[in-house]
């Protein structure tokens, strides 16, 4: 389960309880503690490659930069054409192995990339970064860029109890739905969404600006508990909460399942396993859990049409 939430960074998380007024102690405290993370302001892109900071955050990974077509050129950087540029390359992806860097740093490769970034076409950004410390290690990242613009931040907590709710009637065993029996996933998505979005979903004759209603067959409950945190999230805390979802069954519950769905970056230059992501055409890569009260479960990923499929 845990395989889609550890490959992508999170903007936005939510979770649709039935049957539930008010959260545990437990799952509120998980929720309260999302965060922190940082912002940098105006930080040079040369401070991610030197030996310091790899040792000291970055255990692996890549730097991955997408740039346009002029400043790809300034950098002296090498890289490949995106795959989203058309026919005439308007854009360009670099990506920058940082461990492979901090192991040779008397290569002339390691000597290049640094002149690029340094030198030939200093670059600077804001960043937004999070750490997943999972030692006992001293360094933190606002001690760290101290000399810079930073600033520390904290996912920002949304939680509301929602009256008469209908719901979709689900079976774990019928993904596709059966006529007259329960929906189907698809039909779970698009109303989620609406869900979260707080759309009407009366779908009465004189609403104009919604015809959005709840899949059938459906019933209503009483209350429903809907939380959804915004910020910098990192994966770690998505496995954590979902795991922290599926105890939630071990006790009986009215609820026949919970969901949890996860947005990434609508700007984000990846998506899943470091394949590009078409921003400019949608922006969209999210994945939800459908967790039964059997513990079977529903995953669901969905990116834009001009992405490539995800794993």
């Amino acid at each position: 389960m845990n395989s889609p939430v550890q490959e992508k960074p999170i903007s936005v998380v939510s979770f649709l309880i039935p049957e539930c007024g008010l959260l545990s102690k437990e799952l509120k405290s998980l929720v309260m503690d999302m965060g922190p993370y940082y912002f940098v302001k105006n930080l040079p892109l040369h401070e991610l490659i030197t030996c310091e900071f790899i040792s000291t955050f970055v255990k692996k990974g890549k730097l991955i930069l997408s740039l346009d077509k002029d400043t790809y050129e300034e950098t002296g950087l090498q890289g490949r054409p995106s795959q989203y540029s058309g026919r005439k390359i308007m854009k360009f992806i670099v990506p920058i192995d940082l461990v492979d860097l901090s192991l040779n740093l008397d290569s002339k490769k390691y000597e290049r990339v640094s002149w690029c970034l340094k030198e030939k076409k200093p670059l600077k950004f804001d960043f937004l970064l999070a750490w997943h410390q999972t030692g006992t290690e001293e360094s933190t990242l606002m001690s760290y860029f101290s000399k810079y613009q930073i600033q520390e931040r904290h996912p920002r907590v949304a939680m509301s109890t929602l009256r008469n709710l209908q719901c979709p009637e689900l079976r774990s065993s019928k993904l596709h739905g059966e006529p007259e029996g329960s929906c189907s996933a698809p039909e779970l998505f698009d109303w989620l969404g609406a869900v979260f979005c707080d759309v009407n979903l009366n779908n009465e004759p004189n609403n104009f600006i919604s015809t959005c209603c709840c899949p059938q067959p459906s019933t209503v409950v009483t209350k429903a508990c809907l939380c959804t945190v915004t910020g910098f999230i990192l994966p770690e805390k998505i496995c954590v909460l979902l795991e922290q979802l599926r105890h939630y069954f071990d006790e009986p519950k009215l609820a026949p399942w919970i969901t949890l769905s996860v947005q990434g970056f609508a700007d984000s230059p990846v998506s899943w396993r470091e394949k590009e992501h078409g921003f400019w055409k949608g922006g969209e890569h999210l994945y939800n859990f459908v967790i039964f009260n059997n513990l079977d479960y529903w995953l669901q990923m969905a990116v834009g049409a001009s992405d490539d499929c995800p794993p």
